[in-house]
């Protein structure tokens, strides 16, 4: 199966509503409204891109329309990237502000906690905010998540995107890592589901396998699915996507 990139640039309609949750130019969060109305499920979608600024938001308009189409309330957080004021902590400061503000700004279309769902960094970024005491979600799902920081720095995932995100290595910054790495942290009380393609040659498997063995998570693997398939809704992994949110 071919993992196209053609998805990122894909046209999609443009949010029904952009909303903010701080002073910053980055601190937006897109909404799109199902046809159902009010009172539908809520799921906030965390974007991927290896916490660049070359990647933000609006490559997710496919995956955000489908999912809106199917029945959900769809809420897109913008946040600081490498590159534009983020990293270390001003991303984390803002996926956890975003999340903490989502369901009162989002109270006249939804009345759930939020399921998050989070694609590479994202699902990093998604289970992360989920172990804070603070987190109130529903469910955590992570698609293809770089959840093992440590082994993404290892392997050097995208020139060194870890590094650049908490300013160094395990062994220069190891109390940022402790505080950052899904797979050194607790188990997020909400529940957590794995995705990941065997065919993902952006983030190998092999980081979803490892925080799945050392926090006894349920991992589905997808046998011959890249990267980007995940959040593709033209692709043949999307369903699987649908099965893991709750409804």
């Amino acid at each position: 199966m071919t993992d196209s990139r053609e998805v990122l640039t894909r046209p999609a309609p443009p949010p029904d509503l952009t909303l903010r949750y701080g002073p910053l130019p980055d601190h937006v969060i897109d909404v799109r409204l199902p046809s159902s109305g009010a009172g539908a499920p809520l799921v906030v979608v965390l974007h991927g891109g290896f916490w660049r600024s070359a990647y933000d938001r609006t490559h997710t308009g496919p995956m955000a329309g489908a999912l809106a189409a199917a029945g959900y309330v769809v809420a897109i957080p913008e946040y600081r990237r490498t590159g534009r004021e983020g990293g270390w902590p001003g991303t984390f400061e803002d996926v956890a502000t975003a999340l903490d503000a989502v369901p009162s700004l989002l109270e006249p279309y939804a009345t759930t906690p939020p399921v998050v769902l989070g694609h590479s960094a994202g699902g990093h970024l998604a289970v992360w905010a989920a172990t804070r005491p603070s987190a109130r979600m529903r469910a955590v799902v992570s698609l293809a998540g770089c959840l093992d920081l440590a082994m993404c720095a290892d392997l050097r995932l995208d020139d060194g995107a870890t590094d650049l995100l908490l300013g160094g290595s395990p062994t220069e910054v190891p109390d940022r890592y402790a505080a950052a790495d899904p797979a050194r942290l607790p188990l997020p009380t909400a529940p957590v589901k794995l995705l990941h393609g065997t065919s993902d040659d952006r983030v190998p498997i092999e980081v979803s396998r490892s925080y799945a063995a050392r926090l006894g998570v349920p991992l589905r693997e997808l046998p011959g699915v890249g990267h980007f398939a995940l959040i593709d809704p033209l692709s043949r992994a999307w369903p699987a996507v649908l099965e893991a949110l709750p409804r």
